[in-house]
């Protein structure tokens, strides 16, 4: 899993990755911020008791809360935007070090959106779940965010990585047989969506990380089988 994570960092370094790198931070940011203002509007809406003092305490503890659940609900945000340039991300990273491969039959856009809408949407609602723990008991709900989003962000982004070389059961089946290695995996990345500007990457850098998982996976199974 390190070796993956280390060729990724490695790849970003790639023409292709500079230019998907730019476009995939842009739109990071700006559904950082979408997220962001739509949760600070909500919640300011809590500060109606007519009492000055009272209601700027509200604002600032509801400003706080925002910031928290916007930084909590981004893992959604990056599963629903990875579809977008994983194909792009893929290639250069394949061209680069898997180059006998041949040409990727590739998924379906209409099929990657789906499952990217679909698990973004399972993603929000487990982390708006794990809010509370998170606000009230900051070290079990950190600790039940990461348990959450690395299952989530590891499944996502290795079953994407592997559908364009196999079909949805046997990338299913290949990510079963990794499951430790895969939800490791997301857990890193988890961990790096709570580091101020490191989250703006991980679409990218999970991308190409999970490539190579997946890849790695293919050649070493057969000598190093996934636990």
């Amino acid at each position: 899993m390190l070796t993956a994570f280390f060729l990724a960092f490695a790849d970003l370094g790639l023409p292709a990755m500079r230019r998907v790198l730019v476009r995939a931070v842009g739109l990071a940011l700006l559904l950082f911020i979408v997220l962001l203002g739509l949760l600070g509007a909500v919640l300011s809406q809590l500060g109606l008791s007519g009492i000055g003092w009272l209601d700027w305490i509200v604002d600032i503890l509801g400003g706080l809360a925002g910031l928290v659940a916007a930084i909590l609900l981004f893992p959604a945000a990056t599963v629903a935007i990875l579809p977008l340039f994983l194909d792009e991300v893929a290639a250069a990273v394949e061209a680069r070090h898997y180059p006998g491969l041949g040409p990727a039959r590739g998924a379906s856009a209409a099929s990657q959106a789906l499952a990217g809408v679909r698990l973004a949407l399972l993603a929000a609602l487990l982390n708006l779940l794990a809010l509370p723990a998170v606000l009230l008991l900051p070290v079990v709900g950190i600790g039940l965010y990461l348990l959450l989003n690395g299952w989530l962000l590891g499944r996502e982004y290795f079953e994407l990585a592997a559908l364009r070389r196999l079909d949805l059961a046997g990338a299913r089946r290949a990510r079963k047989a990794c499951r430790l290695r895969v939800w490791l995996g997301g857990t890193a990345l988890a961990a790096i969506l709570l580091v101020p500007f490191g989250n703006l990457v991980v679409p990218l850098f999970g991308a190409a990380a999970f490539v190579h998982v997946f890849h790695r996976r293919d050649g070493l199974e057969r000598q190093h089988p996934c636990v």
